[in-house]
């Protein structure tokens, strides 16, 4: 059964080599995401040596704050990756009050992504679905990004949205654990799902969740969507397939 984790820091764990290689020797689809530009070249440099690994150029915007002028160097580098991500808006009370500079950067980021074209974005969206899928549409003409939204946690609505813009959602074990998640992953159009850790930021066991871990949100999704296991990895797959086709 192939797995597929499309959304895991795989650079802030201690273990982070140890990591990339298991992934890959598991044949486990990983995408990397990165934080900042400055985390870019090293985590390219172990991406690029593997089969099933890939990194993504990230600017997260609970580090917008303190890190906004990196955006030069993040558009700088755009054209050494086809995935992108961390990138999006946080509007959470730790954050809101960097969201004016956030909605600049995200802006930035999706300009620069619909003039090259071809991107796929791993976004981020705490109490910001509406306002990220007001900027999709007023940045991106239809067909020059696919967007892929991390943890989703907005409202049914957004959700309808976001699917009718033909965007993506990776789900994590932990969005399940709830009645709310439950049902609002059970709501969603089966062809637009994918799975994800967030680790480190996730737990399994004793410790944080690694990309080996995601067969258990396969089997939270398989109860929510009322399919078998085998049934859901196999639809994980098939939609990353299409996703990146």
């Amino acid at each position: 059964m192939r797995l597929v984790d499309f959304h895991c820091h795989l650079d802030l764990y201690p273990e982070f080599e140890e990591l990339v290689a298991e992934s890959d020797r598991l044949g486990i689809f990983t995408l990397a995401v990165t934080t900042t530009p400055k985390a870019w070249p090293r985590n390219s440099k172990l991406a690029s040596s593997t089969k099933y690994v890939r990194a993504a150029l990230g600017l997260h915007p609970q580090l917008v704050a303190e890190r906004w002028r990196e955006i030069d160097l993040w558009e700088r580098l755009l054209g050494e990756t086809r995935y992108v991500g961390e990138v999006g808006l946080d509007a959470g009370p730790r954050h809101f009050s960097s969201l004016p500079r956030q909605t600049e950067i995200f802006r930035r980021v999706l300009r620069s992504c619909a003039q090259v074209g071809g991107k796929i974005l791993s976004i981020h969206s705490v109490r910001a679905a509406a306002k990220v899928l007001d900027l999709i549409e007023e940045e991106v003409p239809e067909g020059r990004a696919k967007f892929v939204f991390h943890w989703f946690t907005g409202s049914a609505a957004d959700a309808r949205r976001a699917a009718d813009l033909g965007c993506y959602f990776s789900i994590n074990s932990q969005m399940l654990m709830t009645d709310r998640g439950r049902a609002l992953v059970s709501g969603l159009p089966i062809d637009r799902l994918l799975t994800e850790t967030d680790g480190p930021f996730t737990s399994q066991g004793d410790g944080p969740a690694r990309p080996r871990d995601v067969g258990q949100t396969v089997r939270h999704l398989a109860t929510a969507k009322s399919l078998s296991r085998e049934e859901s990895a196999a639809v994980v797959l098939r939609n990353l397939k299409t996703l990146t086709a």
